[in-house]
């Protein structure tokens, strides 16, 4: 890299290290890469106006290479500020949506550059002549926050669109880690939400004892494959109940003089009490 231009993209490096790009998430933080983005491009500028290019190469260096680091991160800083400002307020689901949406667009956006994405990313260099020098520029048709640098002496045919592919591609890390938080409070909020509708044990633990080794004397879970204590957990869980000291309750039940399954008679009594109420109407 040219030394003029290299002390330039140093002190960018450095103050964009402190910003944390990554784990950007206010207008704050995004106001600040902007400002320090426009900084390093007119600093660029001003580098290049006051003393061109000796060769080509260099020029299509600077403006495939060195101009493209900040300006992709313009893109990015500005992508970011434009979601948080426009990110719906309320319902995360309605967040969902939205940046899912933004995952879309971007996908359009490459499927439309796919041959120029190609290229790049395959390394490729034998048009770097004509979509990096200055001799070959194209007004680009969409207008964007980078459109402020269309001086003449300052642009070439594809170096904003290559600055916007490097800056969506951040952008996409944005909005993959915006997207797993939140749908990680979409999965805490409904995990909260069935704790405070799950059921309430209203019998005794004894009672609950005897239902499930019940259940599991009749292999009526898992076709009998399950032991009592992984039924007795899927119950404490259902109707957040601690059921300690489960085998002694049930040597106790066992120990019982007379009806020894004392809730499952009066179950058996109550729902056949409760079909003949039934019939009756």
């Amino acid at each position: 890299m040219n030394l003029r231009f290299k002390k330039v993209i140093l002190g960018f490096k450095e103050k964009l290290l402190m910003l944390e790009p990554e784990k950007i998430n206010s207008l704050k933080k995004c106001n600040e890469g902007i400002h320090l983005c426009n900084n390093t491009l007119y600093l660029l500028r001003s580098l290049v106006e006051k003393k061109d290019f000796k060769t080509l190469e260099e020029e299509v260096h600077f403006f495939k290479t060195v101009k493209s680091e900040p300006l992709g991160y313009l893109v990015y800083f500005s992508e970011v500020r434009s979601c948080e400002l426009l990110m719906p307020k309320i319902g995360l689901s309605n967040q969902l949506n939205f940046l899912e949406k933004k995952i879309n667009r971007i996908n359009k956006f490459f499927n439309r550059n796919w041959d120029f994405v190609h290229y790049m990313e395959e390394g490729l260099s034998y048009l770097d002549i004509q979509y990096f020098t200055r001799s070959n520029q194209v007004f680009p048709l969409y207008s964007l926050p980078e459109a402020c640098y269309l001086d003449p002496k300052f642009f070439t045919s594809h170096d904003m669109l290559w600055a916007r592919i490097k800056g969506l591609n951040i952008f996409i890390i944005y909005l993959q880690e915006r997207i797993k938080l939140l749908r990680a409070q979409k999965h805490r909020d409904l995990q909260g939400a069935r704790t405070k509708k799950s059921l309430t044990w209203n019998a005794s633990k004894t009672a609950l004892t005897e239902l499930i080794y019940a259940l599991h004397a009749v292999n009526a879970i898992n076709d009998g494959s399950g032991n009592v204590k992984a039924i007795a957990a899927v119950f404490e869980s259902v109707f957040n109940i601690n059921l300690d000291n489960l085998y002694k309750t049930y040597s106790e039940i066992k120990a019982r003089k007379g009806g020894r399954s004392r809730f499952l008679e009066d179950l058996v009594t109550r729902f056949n009490e409760k079909m003949g109420e039934d019939d009756s109407f």
